[in-house]
């Protein structure tokens, strides 16, 4: 069950749209600062900032069939809420749509993952733009903590996942990606290698045109983006994110904002989130209207 609010520019009603913006309102497993709950809700008052055109790609968002179901009714149980969201984004896909999730917290990202990979099929793969790599087998006595998400995405639906901005987890996890040959690029590596050809790398390696897209906002410097629940310094800039988004969004399926805290900053790091899931919609609109 969806709790009715709104986007800004989401002026479609839900039979004519092919974007469905939803909140998912869930922190209960976050582990250093809750609060992700607000965000989405944070996110849709900074959209009434911007200008609904975007100039980069010739598009105006209120011309998109866009429509915001409002807030998934979650539980206080992870696994239950799990099960909604898992439920929802089913519906969503067999109705032609495309899903874009507002979260809360980052273990949310695997209900949709799963409900993507069985729409799918082969044809399928994960891109996470994180900081952490998320691959304990539980945290705090949860299996679907966020600090895990990344792992029970690996274990239980696709072993075809990369992932971006890493630069933080115990040393058990940096043994686990290498002795398993997890496909995976630190900080670092975007800031010598270069975004761009980052994302030509990742492309080919997971060699498939049906992308699940994850945007945990920790992956962006906190200078950039200081409203999170586990911020990690030497991060991501907002321009390399972006650069992200806008050439994934033409082959993603599906896509999340997670892991804001809006307490924690004067609203900038609900902006940026809000701004780069506009430009997630601009960037794959224009693909389409170019096919």
């Amino acid at each position: 069950m969806f709790l009715p609010n709104s986007f800004i520019d989401a002026l479609a009603d839900y039979e004519s749209a092919r974007y469905v913006i939803f909140g998912v309102p869930f922190d209960n497993t976050s582990s250093y600062r809750a609060g992700s709950r607000w965000a989405p809700d944070a996110m849709r008052r900074a959209s009434a900032n911007f200008e609904s055109y975007n100039p980069t790609f010739d598009i105006d968002l209120v011309d998109l069939p866009i429509y915001d179901a409002g807030n998934l009714e979650t539980s206080a149980f992870v696994d239950e809420t799990l099960q909604n969201l898992y439920e929802a984004t089913k519906d969503l896909l067999n109705d032609g749509k495309l899903p874009i999730m507002l979260g809360g917290e980052h273990s949310l990202t695997f209900a949709m993952v799963k409900a993507c990979a069985e729409f799918a099929g082969e044809d399928f793969g994960v891109l996470v733009l994180d900081a952490h790599f998320d691959l304990r087998e539980e945290y705090r006595g949860f299996k679907h903590n966020h600090a895990c998400v990344s792992r029970n995405i690996l274990s239980e639906v696709t072993k075809n996942l990369v992932s971006i901005g890493i630069r933080s987890g115990p040393e058990e996890e940096w043994v686990f990606a290498r002795e398993n040959n997890l496909k995976y690029y630190t900080a670092d590596d975007v800031e010598s290698t270069g975004m761009v050809e980052i994302l030509k790398e990742a492309l080919e390696w997971l060699d498939c045109s049906q992308i699940y897209l994850s945007l945990d906002m920790d992956a962006i410097d906190p200078s950039y983006a200081p409203g999170l629940g586990t911020p990690e310094p030497f991060g991501l800039s907002a321009r390399d994110v972006r650069t992200a988004i806008r050439t994934l969004a033409p082959f993603s399926m599906a896509f999340d904002v997670v892991e804001i805290a809006p307490e924690y900053d004067s609203g900038q790091t609900s902006m940026l989130g809000a701004k780069l899931m506009r430009e997630f919609i601009a960037s794959h609109a224009k693909s389409c209207r170019k096919a």
